[in-house]
């Protein structure tokens, strides 16, 4: 179950970030009660996925999980660069997050 919230965790930390990017395009006032509401979710949920899991590996699949997610966002809707590079660091960071979850006892 705590594996899970923290997917969950960072998935709200990507939604926060895009809902950040869209505030900065439209200025839409609404969005940055949009976007504090996904970071507040996002760290509440951390926080509670840090019960069953260590708090280094947590945090570094969560960290993973906002940076894999926030750049393929970037590239799938905002027509970021789809270099083959980015594509191979991305890849890394999710086989980092991956390989982390295999080897902790939680």
């Amino acid at each position: 179950m705590a594996w899970f919230v923290l997917f969950l965790a960072g998935l709200m930390e990507v939604s926060g970030v895009v809902t950040l990017n869209e505030y900065n395009r439209k200025k839409r006032p609404y969005l940055i009660i949009f976007m504090a509401v996904f970071m507040m979710l996002s760290v509440s949920l951390l926080g509670f996925a840090l019960r069953s899991i260590p708090m280094g590996t947590g945090y570094a699949i969560w960290t993973g999980i906002g940076a894999a997610g926030g750049t393929i966002v970037g590239m799938l809707f905002y027509h970021e660069s789809h270099d083959w590079k980015r594509i191979l660091f991305i890849s890394m960071i999710v086989i980092g997050a991956v390989g982390l979850k295999f080897t902790t006892g939680a």
